[in-house]
């Protein structure tokens, strides 16, 4: 059957059965005749199982280890079990605080916070941990660097192509410099820009469930 059978059939995405595909958890079988992928009901129940596995928050790594037999199903859900009631328990005790707060039938001008933050120390002291608020800033960071690093190689890559061109049809000299004085201020602009955006990602706040 076609792709566009299986995700009716199954409830997943096109573009997420071939992410399943490319992180090598599918192996459709292709036809012959014109390289098209063809999927059979071997897939579709595989299909089901990953898309009930990933329903329950299991990594795609563990499903992939899990087909391979490497992993156990029932060891991978014992621990999925245990993370899933850590996180609830966390979930219970931030309700609590909240509405311990609530209860106070206070304003933001007048809530005295050093009652509630000693709270959540004694807590966290029991195992309770809160968001972690520098996971958005290591995303923000990691996605900066990303784009920094491709438009460094796009302009080095610009570069080498001018100083090869140059040595195959050279044109005047002054000329030849201001044109690749271009990509090279360029990559230091990108390069100082980054930093900057370095220093005030971390100049962010710290992640509060470590820090207090």
């Amino acid at each position: 059957m076609k792709i566009n059978e299986v995700e009716q059939q199954v409830g997943i995405s096109k573009k997420n059965i071939r992410f399943y595909e490319q992180q090598g958890l599918l192996h459709p079988k292709r036809n012959s005749e014109n390289g098209y992928r063809e999927y059979d009901e071997a897939d579709v129940l595989r299909l089901k199982k990953i898309k009930l596995l990933r329903k329950l928050s299991l990594p795609i790594d563990e499903i992939r280890r899990i087909q391979s037999g490497e992993l156990l199903l029932a060891d991978a859900l014992h621990r999925q079990l245990i993370v899933l009631e850590r996180e609830q328990t966390n979930l219970s005790e931030t309700v609590g605080l909240c509405r311990l707060i609530l209860e106070e039938d206070c304003l933001y001008q007048t809530l005295s916070p050093d009652q509630y933050l000693e709270r959540m120390v004694e807590m966290e002291e029991k195992g309770t941990k809160f968001k972690n608020v520098s996971d958005d800033t290591i995303r923000k960071k990691r996605g900066s660097i990303f784009a920094a690093v491709v438009f460094i190689l796009i302009m080095s890559a610009l570069v080498g192509t001018l100083i090869w061109g140059y040595a195959h049809d050279p044109i005047p000299n002054l000329l030849f410099g201001v044109v690749l004085l271009v990509p090279i201020a360029a990559v230091f602009a990108v390069i100082i820009a980054l930093l900057q955006r370095i220093k005030e990602l971390e100049g962010g706040e710290e992640d509060a469930a470590r820090k207090y």
